[in-house]
C-alpha cells in the first residue's frame, strides 16, 4: 500500500455526517489521496453507510455506525482493512459507536471519536472522562504489544494554549477543561507521540472552526482537537504532518478539516 516513494499517508477527518458531506469527502479523497483514512461523526446507521461510493473512489472500508449520532470508519486505499475491534473494553452499557480498529499491512489503526463533554461540569463531562480512562487503559495494551500503532481521530481535546487561536474563549468548554487536557497529557506521558506537534512544535495548527451565521467560518475560533498519536515503534518513521485547511472553505463543508501524517517504510 505505501507509495512508490515508500511513504504512507494517514489522515483523520471528522466529516460531520458522511452522507450529507459525501461530495466533500469524495472530492478530498480525489484531490489529496491518503492511503489510510479515519472518519468520525458518520451520523448514519451501518446499513446507510455509503460503501459503494467509497469503493468507487478506490477504498476498502470498515465502519461502526449509529443513526444520527457518532460513528467511526477506517478506509484503506486499494485494500480491505481487517477489523480487530469495535468499541473499547469496559463499556458493556455504552451504546455509543466511538471506536473501531483495523490492521492494514501490519499497521494497527485505531479510529476514535471521543465524547465532547458539554455542558461541563455535568453527566456528559463525567461520561467523557470515563471514556477517556478506558481509552488510556486500552492504549497501554497497544503500547505493550509493540507493533506499529496509531490512534487517531477527534479527541475533543485542545491540549495546550497554542492549539487555540484565542484560548480564553474556551475556558468554560469541556474541550479545554484541565481534566480533559490532563487525560490527553497522560497518553503522551505513557509513550504516545503527538505527530502533528512533533513536526510543528511551535506553530499554531488548527483542525476545527465554528460555523459562521454569515456563511464561511469564523477563523478566530480555530482549534486543534483532531490528533494522530503514534506509538514509539511508528514515531521513528514520521516524515511529515499537516492539515488540509482549504476543505473548510468548500461548499457545505464539515466544521473540521482533515489532519494527516506521512510515515516512511
Amino acid at each position: 500500500m505505501p507509495s512508490d516513494m515508500g511513504i504512507t499517508r494517514i489522515a483523520t477527518f471528522n466529516v460531520n455526517g458522511v452522507n450529507g458531506r459525501l461530495p466533500v469527502l469524495l472530492r478530498w479523497l480525489a484531490e489529496s489521496p491518503s492511503d489510510i483514512v479515519c472518519l468520525q461523526e458518520l451520523k448514519t446507521s451501518d446499513q446507510k453507510f455509503p460503501i459503494e461510493a467509497i469503493r468507487a473512489a478506490g477504498y476498502g472500508a470498515i465502519w461502526h455506525g449509529q443513526k444520527s449520532y457518532n460513528g467511526v470508519a477506517i478506509l484503506a486505499r486499494g485494500v480491505e482493512p481487517v477489523e480487530r475491534r469495535r468499541g473499547l473494553p469496559g463499556g458493556l452499557d455504552d451504546t455509543h459507536s466511538r471506536y473501531i480498529e483495523a490492521e492494514i499491512d501490519g499497521l494497527i489503526v485505531g479510529c476514535l471519536y471521543l465524547p465532547n463533554g458539554n455542558p461541563a461540569p455535568g453527566p456528559k463531562f463525567d461520561y467523557k472522562l470515563r471514556w477517556f480512562e478506558r481509552l488510556i487503559s486500552y492504549s497501554k495494551v497497544l503500547l505493550s504489544d509493540g507493533a506499529p500503532a496509531i490512534l487517531c481521530g477527534d479527541y475533543n481535546v485542545v491540549p495546550t494554549p497554542i492549539d487555540a487561536v484565542v484560548p480564553r474563549r474556551w475556558l468554560g468548554d469541556a474541550v479545554y477543561f484541565p481534566e480533559s487536557r490532563e487525560a490527553y497529557a497522560a497518553m503522551l506521558q505513557d509513550g504516545w507521540v503527538d505527530a502533528v506537534r512533533r513536526i510543528h512544535p511551535e506553530k499554531g495548527v488548527y483542525t476545527y472552526w465554528n460555523f459562521s451565521y454569515r456563511g464561511g467560518y469564523d477563523r478566530s475560533s480555530g482549534l486543534r482537537m483532531d490528533h494522530l498519536l503514534l506509538n514509539p515503534s511508528l514515531a521513528g518513521r514520521l516524515r511529515n504532518a499537516g492539515v488540509d485547511v482549504e476543505t473548510r472553505g468548500w461548499q457545505k463543508p464539515s466544521d473540521h478539516a482533515p489532519a494527516w501524517i506521512e510515515i516512511g517504510s
